[in-house]
């Protein structure tokens, strides 16, 4: 059974994409936190963030199978496109330099990438990374670019990072207040 199928077509249906970061364990919080709220949740996770987090986490907290890759359509229909015919919003959560990137290039080489060129709804990003890495005028421009399609950003804020870098910076994932706030009010939910 295709997972889009699982899914009530409404304004409450939200995908998150995970990427390989040490902050993707802050996903599942928010999972937990919307499916509270009565929000659908659809995981789909990069090789990298399996690195850092398992799918069944993610699978136990939305109640839905968590999208890996590419190759295991169990229908004709590709789950990219069909999951994209339903959810409202995708949130990206962490963000890493790296899939900031492949957004702003249009780079679809695994099932998240792919599934953000098939989404034509609204979308978050929630970058987490090292500061230095934040404030490189690569990854400046390619949010600059994202920015100018639209995409809604939330954080990064100075703080402590995973990677203790001694220059102090922006590049801390924002609160999780911030990141739920910002989705409950793309989704219009109270």
């Amino acid at each position: 059974m295709e997972i889009s199928q699982n899914m009530n077509k409404s304004k409450n249906i939200c995908v998150l994409g995970v990427t390989g970061s040490i902050a993707a364990y802050k996903a599942a919080d928010l999972t937990s936190k919307l499916v509270q709220a009565g929000i659908q949740i659809q995981v789909i996770m990069t090789e990298n963030a399996g690195h850092f987090i398992g799918a069944q986490t993610f699978r136990t907290l939305s109640q839905r199978p968590v999208i890996q890759n590419l190759w295991d359509v169990p229908d004709w229909k590709p789950e990219h496109i069909a999951l994209a015919e339903c959810a409202s919003l995708l949130v990206i959560m962490p963000a890493t330099a790296n899939f900031i990137a492949k957004m702003a290039h249009g780079i679809a080489d695994d099932a998240l990438s792919t599934y953000y060129l098939s989404h034509t709804g609204n979308t978050i990003v929630v970058p987490a990374m090292n500061p230095r890495m934040w404030k490189h005028p690569a990854t400046r421009e390619n949010c600059r670019i994202l920015q100018e399609r639209q995409v809604q950003f939330v954080g990064p804020i100075k703080g402590h990072v995973a990677c203790d870098d001694k220059e102090p910076g922006e590049g801390r994932m924002a609160s999780m207040e911030a990141i739920q706030k910002a989705v409950m009010t793309q989704l219009q939910v109270q």
